[in-house]
């Protein structure tokens, strides 16, 4: 995962302090579930409602961080992370817009991050590939090795959480259709629950 820098690790720990720890997480159920419960947040759920928004578009709203050059890169890796097998994936919930409101509020402080982190991955694009133009122009076989390639970078690891929070969100807001991703980490969207709810409830009940 391409570096980023040990002050924006710390701004995250700063801004979510009870949920930095689950970066480092190894098992791939409770890191997604985890995502899931960040992707409740007001701010990240606005991200997915404007991505959503911008996905059923005739004419998707201008980019306000990335330019359309950018944006199809990172749409490429994206459609990597959570492809389109077997299903809507990233691109077709509109993650790439995602990232992009991500950058320009709440998460505006990992700009740089995304320029050093994309500026690593084109390189080794032309290392690995060099008569290639583009991340988005490799073939699919080609695209897999380049992300096999970055997928222990710093960069790869925020990539990949930002794929996941525009994708894993409540179906409303666009992304996760028919819940294929909370199927996947099997979270149970119950919309009622009957009391008790804790202790006092059940002393109360006696």
């Amino acid at each position: 995962m391409a570096a980023i820098s040990a002050v924006s690790r710390a701004r995250v720990a700063k801004r979510w302090p009870d949920r930095a720890r689950w970066i480092m997480q190894s098992t791939r159920r409770l890191w997604l579930s985890q995502c899931v419960g960040l992707a409740a947040l007001a701010e990240v759920a606005a991200a997915q409602q404007h991505a959503h928004e911008a996905a059923q578009s005739s004419t998707p709203p201008p980019f306000q961080t990335l330019d359309p050059a950018e944006a199809a890169e990172i749409d490429a890796i994206a459609s990597q992370i959570v492809p389109s097998t077997d299903g809507p994936g990233a691109h077709e919930a509109g993650v790439v817009y995602f990232i992009d409101r991500a950058l320009s509020t709440f998460d505006a402080d990992l700009r740089e991050s995304y320029r050093t982190g994309m500026a690593g991955v084109q390189q080794k694009r032309q290392e690995m590939f060099p008569a290639s133009a583009s991340i988005a122009a490799l073939p699919n076989d080609r695209q897999i090795q380049l992300i096999h390639a970055i997928e222990t970078s710093a960069f790869f690891d925020l990539l990949r959480t930002h794929t996941l929070y525009g994708f894993l969100g409540n179906p409303s807001y666009g992304g996760n259709r028919d819940r294929v991703g909370w199927k996947l980490i099997g979270f149970e969207d119950r919309m009622a629950y009957q009391p008790p709810f804790g202790y006092y409830d059940a002393e109360a009940n006696k």
